[in-house]
């Protein structure tokens, strides 16, 4: 099958999903800057995620540049990995609204370890369709950043009950990480065009 739909269908998901976190920012009862000061933990919340599914985005849409075709078995995962995006407004509204507390961060940080898995099991199917020493294979390589990410996302997750400001430190740090852009993917598909 060819992948228009599925990049087509990704887009308008992950275009909602910034809908949905932008509508959560509810309008301050007061006309000074005084009342702006209750919503900066959701909004902090929220611009973080932001990145998080920019990066998400950015990184999908170089995959679908390395890849040819897709499959029922790619569809499914690509599925997965937007229903943990999905999820992105919920747990970022809990945590914001909920200053840090230690559950609202730990399901945040449960839903980016979940979001980092599913998008492993998608560049893996996508890997095996593709074949090995593939483009696609090459670019993605031993993935160390995302195997480090998901790493750090359980350490954040057990410290969100410990001190939660370390686990919101370890969730910025991992996004500094990935907002460094990754040239893998352009890299390897300029050579092969050369």
């Amino acid at each position: 099958m060819g992948k228009t739909r599925l990049e087509a269908f990704s887009d308008g998901v992950i275009a909602i999903i910034i809908t949905i976190m932008v509508l959560e920012l509810k309008v301050p009862h007061g006309e000074d800057f005084a009342a702006l000061g209750p919503l900066l933990p959701v909004f902090c919340a929220y611009v973080l995620s932001f990145i998080y599914v920019g990066i998400y985005w950015s990184n999908h849409h170089h995959l679908c540049h390395a890849i040819r075709r897709v499959n029922g078995r790619v569809l499914w995962a690509n599925l997965h990995v937007l229903f943990w995006l999905s999820l992105f407004p919920f747990a970022t509204n809990w945590m914001g609204e909920n200053h840090l507390s230690p559950v609202p961060t730990a399901c945040y940080g449960f839903v980016l370890f979940m979001t980092a898995v599913a998008w492993y099991i998608l560049t893996r199917t996508l890997v095996a369709m593709h074949g090995e020493n593939s483009a696609l294979e090459r670019a993605v390589g031993a993935d160390r950043k995302g195997k480090l990410s998901v790493v750090l996302y359980l350490v954040a997750i057990a410290a969100s009950f410990w001190q939660p400001w370390i686990a919101a430190t370890i969730y910025a740090l991992v996004a500094a990480v990935w907002l460094v852009p990754d040239r893998r993917i352009e890299r390897i598909l300029t050579n092969e065009e050369a």
